[in-house]
């Protein structure tokens, strides 16, 4: 019905007995559908006032991406990397597309960080809630989809360490440079100050697992990802 166009987002789905009968199906089966799809972010069962197609933008969970990081032991590394490929080409879209609506947004972020930089934890929030918003703003929802999930995995590995961070003035102010660009409408600028960001924020998070923040430029693990970074970079 959905791929068909009876039904779409926002709409209301008929009552099971009556989505039964018209499927021709019993009506634990309309229910265990609806639980399936309700997992999948298609639906949104609200009780007392039925099932609905879920409205706005698609939000793709992060549980399996979370299952396989567990399972095949995601590193830092490859998280930064996939989030360069992503996030670069993202940031240049939303300085080229972004609604006024969606740069506030980014804006609010921004000055959450600087209002949290004496609490990590919160500080993480508006960190995360940043890229997505810049996400959102690409006007890509295939993209904007994508980024959240990689995001959320993201939080769920940094938060455990986010107590170390010594850098979040300095990544406040990356973000307020990202920020500043779309506001711009600048796409280059905005994919250079992403980049950036990200690879500064992998050298000093490596740093910081090791131990040697604040340390020498040959902090272990640091000239390999920098090697990883530089293709990136190239490509950014």
């Amino acid at each position: 019905m959905i791929e068909s166009g009876e039904v779409r987002s926002g709409d209301r789905l008929p009552p099971e007995r009556e989505l039964a009968q018209q499927l021709g199906v019993s009506r634990p089966s309309v229910r265990s559908g609806f639980k399936s799809l309700a997992a999948m972010g298609v639906v949104q069962i609200r009780q007392g006032a039925g099932t609905f197609i879920t409205g706005g933008p698609p939000m793709l969970g992060s549980e399996p991406l979370s299952f396989l990081a567990a399972l095949h032991g995601f590193t830092r590394d490859q998280m930064f990397e996939a989030r360069l490929v992503l996030e670069v080409a993202v940031a240049g879209l939303a300085a080229e597309r972004a609604a006024p609506g969606r740069v506030m947004v980014i804006s609010d972020e921004t000055t959450g960080m600087f209002a949290s930089l004496e609490l990590p934890a919160i500080f993480l929030e508006h960190d995360i809630r940043f890229h997505q918003a810049v996400a959102a703003a690409s006007d890509n929802p295939i993209l904007a989809s994508v980024v959240e999930m990689v995001a959320k995995v993201f939080y769920e590995l940094r938060r455990g360490r986010i107590g170390v961070a010594r850098d979040l003035r300095v990544a406040a102010d990356e973000h307020r440079a990202i920020y500043q660009a779309i506001r711009a409408r600048d796409a280059e600028r905005a994919r250079k100050a992403m980049g950036d960001h990200l690879r500064r924020a992998a050298l000093t998070q490596a740093q910081e697992d090791a131990g040697t923040v604040g340390t020498s430029a040959e902090a272990a693990g640091q000239s390999l990802m920098r090697e990883v970074f530089d293709v990136g970079k190239n490509r950014s």
